[in-house]
């Protein structure tokens, strides 16, 4: 995997089931339910990205083989 990066932003509000999570660069609606147990409103929290090199290298041979059957069965 590549390396991991961290937005750290605060639990703001809640709209039904999701979370609005205020950033320095906005807002990021997140589902409720995906959140850890016991935060809410005014708790910090630390959303971690990374990139999955490998995975995306499989996602377009998937989609590469898919278009190439298409192709083929529109031909």
């Amino acid at each position: 995997m590549g390396k991991e990066k961290s937005v750290e932003g605060v639990i703001d509000r809640f709209e039904e089931d999701l979370a609005v999570i205020k950033v320095d660069f906005g807002e990021i609606v997140w589902p409720k339910d995906k959140l850890p147990k016991g935060v809410g409103e005014g708790s910090v929290i630390h959303l971690k990205i990374n990139s999955d090199k490998e995975e995306t290298e499989n996602k377009e041979e998937l989609a590469k083989s898919l278009l190439k059957e298409i192709l083929k069965d529109s031909s």
